[in-house]
C-alpha cells in the first residue's frame, strides 16, 4: 500500500457490544418498579432514550409506565428530598430580594 493512502486510513477501534438494559423476559409494568427506577434521574424525571438505549417501543412502554405509576401514588412526581435535606429557602436572600435585578427594578418603580 501506498505512503500516502496509508494517511486517509482510520486505525481500528475496538468494539464492546453493551448488554440490553431490559431482558427479554422482564416484564414493562407499572409494579415493576426495580425495573422502573432504573429509568429515573435522581430528580424524578425521565431519562432520554440515547441514556437509556432502548428501542423506540421500550422507552414508550416505560414512560407509559412510570406515568402510571405516578398516577397511583406508587412513585412520586418530583423528588425534591435533597431540598429538604440542605434547608435551602427560595423565597428571600439576607438582603429581602431574589436578585439585585428585582431590587433595581424596585427601586425605579418606587422613584416613579
Amino acid at each position: 500500500m501506498d505512503k500516502s493512502k496509508r494517511l486517509f486510513l482510520k486505525p481500528k477501534r475496538s468494539f464492546r457490544r453493551r448488554l440490553p438494559p431490559i431482558q427479554s423476559g422482564d416484564r414493562i409494568d407499572y409494579k415493576n418498579m426495580s425495573l422502573i427506577s432504573r429509568f429515573i434521574s435522581e430528580q424524578g424525571k425521565i431519562l432520554s432514550r440515547r441514556v437509556n438505549r432502548l428501542t423506540l417501543k421500550q422507552q414508550r412502554l416505560i414512560t407509559i409506565a412510570i406515568k402510571q405509576a405516578r398516577i397511583l401514588s406508587s412513585l412520586p412526581f418530583l423528588n425534591n428530598e435533597k431540598q429538604f435535606e440542605k434547608g435551602e429557602s427560595t423565597a428571600r436572600t439576607t438582603t429581602g430580594f431574589k436578585t439585585k435585578k428585582t431590587r433595581v427594578i424596585l427601586q425605579l418603580n418606587s422613584q416613579i
